[in-house]
């Protein structure tokens, strides 16, 4: 059992909670019983089990490599108030393969809470993929993976230009639709195409200006009280059940 946080091991977890290392070492830390097993049965590379002492382990996580630490080591590894003990480091898939006809694309949300529900929500409408644009919140964020309650490891998600990713994907058939408020239809009066890319823009500033030039639809959500505007992932979700028709 490891009982010190000065081990490198600990150490190397520890790393984890920076974008920066997680990117050099291809690596995140997932916490929690029902995250872990979620890895598991979606089939994504699971490095290590970290369990803490006095912890129940799964009767599927036997076969892989586990490590046992003392309570003060899991408590400096874990990034959640009420830690289950329990802990996995997970290898980084590269994916780009789009499953479907409707394709969720982000233009710089910030928010790990918000990119996480919208994975969520992009999971249960049966979404295709997302592709994250630039300036988007990291999906490996702790915040943003507890956020999609597993959901990350049911579709592709992946990083891309979106001012080169829409045209390509207007050249394989899709009709890009932006939500935003200026110059725009209401979504319920729009035919909805066949095969539909839906993009979502940044909490305060919106979709950027060169992304809605290529949109092929400037779409909004009408809104009937007082409020300004909706969050973004409320909106999202609107959206999204509303293409599935």
């Amino acid at each position: 059992m490891i009982t010190s946080v000065k081990n490198e091991k600990v150490k190397s977890w520890k790393k984890l909670q920076k974008r920066k290392e997680r990117t050099e070492q291809g690596l995140f830390l997932i916490e929690g019983y029902h995250l872990v097993e979620e890895a598991w049965k979606s089939k994504w590379e699971i490095q290590e089990i970290i369990v803490q002492e006095n912890s129940d382990v799964p009767h599927w996580a036997k076969g892989f490599s586990l490590e046992y630490v003392s309570d003060n080591v899991f408590q400096y590894i874990s990034q959640t108030q009420t830690p289950q003990g329990i802990a996995a480091t997970v290898k980084m898939k590269q994916q780009t393969t789009i499953n479907g006809n409707q394709v969720l694309l982000i233009d710089a949300i910030q928010d790990p809470g918000n990119l996480g529900t919208i994975i969520r929500t992009a999971d249960a409408a049966g979404f295709g993929a997302i592709i994250l644009g630039n300036g988007t919140v990291d999906m490996y964020n702790d915040k943003v993976i507890r956020s999609t309650q597993g959901s990350l490891f049911h579709l592709p998600i992946f990083q891309a230009n979106l001012e080169e990713k829409i045209p390509a994907l207007q050249q394989d058939g899709f009709s890009i639709w932006a939500s935003a408020l200026a110059n725009s239809k209401d979504y319920h009066t729009m035919d909805v195409p066949e095969k539909v890319a839906l993009v979502v823009g940044n909490e305060g500033a919106g979709i950027q200006e060169q992304l809605l030039k290529l949109a092929d639809s400037i779409v909004k959500i009408p809104i009937y009280g007082k409020a300004e505007s909706l969050n973004v992932s409320i909106a999202a979700g609107i959206l999204m059940y509303h293409l599935k028709g």
